[in-house]
């Protein structure tokens, strides 16, 4: 019999990594994308590019050089196997207690989200000494940088109603709006708002539109409506002109 082994070796476009820089699909694809062969550039030729589908993600976001290396092509990559989440129930700004470690006890709040390898970053804790600088007349700075914990065994949120560890549940308020629900108290623990700020804004709401920015009357705007014509036919309507000719008959046998 043969068993089915869990997520690994992760073969998707990150999400999740990107969403506090705020970049669009199209750059973190152009920026990720690794063609090691395609066909010469000749009608002769079907076009045909063989691209990297496995990525190593770690705490470097995919548009950075840090991920190139870790990805960089011809580089194997090792399988990372990965429990899937259904439902994801952390986000940043969240309040939880760290569950292994020297720190196993601490509360922190949640800086960074690794979606992908069911990573969180908290701040302040779980930390180690990283050598900054080091050359071979200098012997570097030591700082001290947070590790990344795992969400199914290392950590817990905290309830902010008594500031104690526990298990959460999604469930369903009588309005219909899924929410978070301590095991233990029953007691709603709400998204934090910190969750929604990228590097553009704090809050959706306080952005301000800058005069490089395309205004939101103009991508409102709708300049294209779909019809059931060729462009050729396009154009005749536009231009008032009518097909008024007889096409010659065919026969297919």
């Amino acid at each position: 019999m043969r068993i089915k082994k869990p997520y690994s070796c992760l073969q998707h476009v990150a999400e999740w990594s990107k969403k506090y820089a705020n970049l669009p699909d199209r750059y973190i694809k152009r920026a990720m994308e690794q063609v090691y062969y395609e066909t010469p550039n000749d009608p002769r030729y079907l076009p045909r590019t063989v691209q990297r589908t496995k990525w190593q993600f770690t705490t470097h976001r995919p548009w950075t050089r840090e991920f190139y290396f870790d990805n960089y092509p011809s580089k194997k990559i090792p399988c990372h196997h990965v429990e899937p989440i259904k439902d994801w129930s952390f986000f940043r700004g969240d309040r939880v207690e760290v569950l292994v470690g020297r720190d196993k006890g601490k509360q922190g709040i949640v800086q960074q989200i690794i979606q992908e390898r069911n990573w969180i970053i908290v701040e302040g804790l779980n930390t180690k000494l990283v050598s900054m600088g080091k050359t071979k007349k200098f012997p570097g700075i030591y700082i001290l940088e947070e590790q990344p914990l795992l969400v199914t065994t290392d950590v817990l949120l905290v309830d902010p109603s008594d500031l104690q560890s526990t298990k959460i549940e999604w469930r369903y308020t009588e309005e219909g709006e899924k929410v978070r629900v301590s095991v233990r108290t029953g007691r709603i623990i709400p998204i934090p708002l910190s969750n929604l700020e990228t590097i553009d804004y704090k809050h959706p709401n306080l952005y301000r539109e800058q005069s490089k920015d395309t205004t939101k009357a103009n991508v409102e705007k709708i300049t294209f409506k779909p019809v059931l014509k060729t462009f050729e036919m396009d154009i005749m309507d536009s231009m008032g002109i009518k097909e008024d000719r007889i096409p010659k008959k065919t026969f297919w046998y």
